[in-house]
């Protein structure tokens, strides 16, 4: 005699698809299971210029190949040096965008002492959000969800490198006047560059957005 019969006929109300669910999550094996988050997406950028700068839209459109119009979109990437693979190695394009949070950029910006706020345009940032003050570490397999149904995922953490360093380096001074080093950058930056990803559902993402994002737990195969 089924579950749901049984509670029937002792009077009792039950949840049939949440009993369902439950059987099913039972029955599988390491059932992977998230936690939601909220957040909000303060800007969307693009990059189209050499330059590693991005700029702010109302709107980009996500495909299976990264953002519309962005320079990084693609299936595949060439390795760069101290990537996973020999530098010029074709691999699976793990960077189509690239995200940081208001918060870990104020944190860098304030252990800086800069004089004005950093700007995530040019942190080549095209995802940049609020409400997730670890955003740097969120897990591989964690997810991205926008209204429209569009659906980002996390691949790794995005590392702070030279060139950025010597971008952020050109661009901003301290309190003061002081100017900046190189290695300041890459101290204040580290475990807070953000994240790198792919689009795991197309759609449209719009500046301003409520995003859930869904925190990658794994399975518990013991």
């Amino acid at each position: 005699m089924s579950d749901v019969i049984q509670a029937s006929r002792l009077g009792i109300n039950i949840d049939v698809r949440k009993l369902q669910l439950s059987k099913h999550e039972q029955s599988v094996p390491g059932t992977i299971r998230m936690k939601d988050q909220k957040a909000k997406l303060i800007s969307v950028s693009i990059g189209a210029g050499d330059d590693m700068a991005k700029q702010v839209q109302e709107y980009v459109m996500a495909d299976l190949e990264g953002f519309v119009d962005d320079k990084h979109r693609g299936f595949s990437r060439v390795c760069y040096e101290g990537d996973t693979e020999p530098t010029g190695t074709v691999r699976r394009n793990n960077r189509q965008w690239t995200g940081m949070s208001q918060e870990e950029v104020r944190e860098i910006q304030e252990a800086l002492n800069l004089d004005q706020p950093l700007s995530p345009g040019d942190l080549g940032v095209n995802v940049f959000v609020e409400g997730i003050k670890d955003f740097s570490r969120l897990p591989k397999g964690s997810k991205l969800m926008f209204p429209s149904g569009a659906v980002l995922v996390v691949e790794d953490f995005n590392p702070p490198c030279t060139d950025m360093a010597d971008k952020i380096v050109g661009l901003y001074t301290a309190h003061a006047g002081k100017s900046l080093a190189r290695r300041q950058f890459l101290i204040e930056a580290k475990r807070k560059r953000g994240v790198v990803g792919v689009v795991d559902v197309p759609g449209k993402i719009r500046s301003g957005d409520s995003i859930v994002v869904r925190r990658y737990k794994p399975p518990n195969l013991g």
